[in-house]
């Protein structure tokens, strides 16, 4: 036994009234599966892409925090009677949804963990509630704004923080570093348009004046190599940062010290907003860090740390309400009743109103963090961290909590 595990131990002890020498009673334990969901050749998960770490990008699969945060659980699981089983589950193609949905609830299955693509996810959505008689769904991989808006769902929550969360928490950064004025290069893809309009929308909010807005493309083409050209894309000399907003990220990481004036590059590469950093050093991120390396052999990102806060949020509940039916529990969850311990410094509640984990985010570097945010000075009538994303009144979502 190590002598951190020996350490939690103690501390588990500790908080049930248990000396040292005591003895814990005599239980068999109630297992609880978590189902994490992905898809057989998505895109994101290809070898050769996720080699390249592109910022704000998948490197592994979900299932590595999942397994990590029942690990993490299982001292105070066993203390309620419980343990934690976690099932990787692989469709082969989306076709094969409803017949792995059948036996996910012929298996009693409550908590799914979604590792999946856009369509694949709202097909999930859209079919767990009847497939499964009640069921948490859990979004650990998709920032997509409308997923929390028009799409949303009463039972879907997501722990990967939204696309206008990561905004705010560069714009709040940007405004208390006085950095006023942005060049912003947006790619061709849908998902730039999605990263342009949420970084419109944050730097209106933080007052950030958009100097200029030009399209970039990796091609080809002769004819459209200027398209390409960093140094005439940043010839303009009235910016004082370059924003690029490129959902790939191929592009973006040839920005930074390739300018033709010596600007701080943000968006989607430099100076980045993450959900984790594994140079992360305080609140005990170094340990989380350490122990998601031992298991899965990478360093734990940003989707690593939202399926291992997923896995905790179900730990967390069935604590909580260990014999409650799955609705009330989600009510729980949804309603703000279940705090989580995210190793991000405050404790991690969900949002009634379109079910996003509110989170501190970091602003960093590849080397490291340089703040977090919400940042100190910023503001909110009830909750700091609502500072972040879409506030209950903006809400586009209608789905009741």
């Amino acid at each position: 036994m190590t002598r951190g595990t020996v350490a939690r131990r103690a501390c588990g002890l500790a908080l049930l009234g248990l000396g040292a020498g005591g003895a814990l009673p005599a239980h068999a334990a109630t297992q609880v599966t978590i189902a994490v969901v992905s898809l057989d050749g998505d895109a994101r998960h290809v070898a050769r892409r996720m080699e390249r770490a592109y910022p704000g990008h998948p490197t592994g699969r979900a299932v590595d925090g999942v397994k990590l945060a029942a690990d993490d659980s299982a001292f105070e699981l066993d203390a309620a009677g419980l343990v934690l089983d976690v099932k990787d589950v692989v469709l082969p193609n989306a076709a094969a949804l409803p017949k792995v949905l059948a036996e996910l609830k012929a298996a009693k299955v409550q908590y799914v963990v979604a590792d999946l693509p856009l369509a694949e996810l709202q097909q999930l959505v859209q079919a767990a509630p009847a497939a499964l008689g009640g069921a948490v769904v859990f979004n650990t991989g998709l920032d997509d704004d409308r997923l929390r808006a028009q799409q949303c769902a009463a039972h879907l929550l997501h722990t990967y923080p939204s696309r206008a969360m990561f905004s705010d928490a560069l714009a709040q950064y940007l405004a208390a570093r006085n950095w006023r004025k942005a060049l912003v290069l947006q790619g061709p893809l849908p998902g730039d348009a999605l990263q342009a309009e949420a970084f419109n929308r944050s730097a209106k909010r933080y007052g950030i004046k958009i100097t200029q807005h030009k399209p970039f493309k990796l091609t080809g083409d002769p004819r459209e190599r200027d398209l390409g050209n960093t140094r005439l894309l940043t010839g303009e000399r009235e910016h004082e940062l370059v924003a690029v907003m490129d959902s790939d990220g191929e592009f973006a990481r040839t920005v930074p010290y390739a300018t033709q004036w010596p600007r701080p590059v943000v968006g989607a590469s430099g100076l980045v907003a993450a959900a984790w950093h594994p140079q992360w050093e305080r609140n005990g991120g170094p340990q989380l860090s350490r122990r998601f390396f031992k298991l899965a052999q990478r360093p734990m990102q940003g989707h690593d740390w939202a399926a291992w806060v997923a896995g905790r949020a179900v730990a967390a509940v069935l604590v909580a309400a260990p014999k409650a039916p799955v609705t009330q529990q989600l009510k729980a969850l949804r309603g703000g009743a279940v705090f989580i311990d995210g190793f991000k410094g405050p404790r991690l509640s969900f949002r009634a109103w379109d079910g996003q984990l509110r989170q501190p985010l970091f602003v960093s570097h590849v080397d490291g963090v340089v703040g977090t945010a919400p940042l100190e000075g910023v503001l909110h009538p009830k909750d700091v961290l609502d500072t972040l994303g879409v506030d209950q009144q903006e809400s586009a979502c209608k789905t009741p909590p």
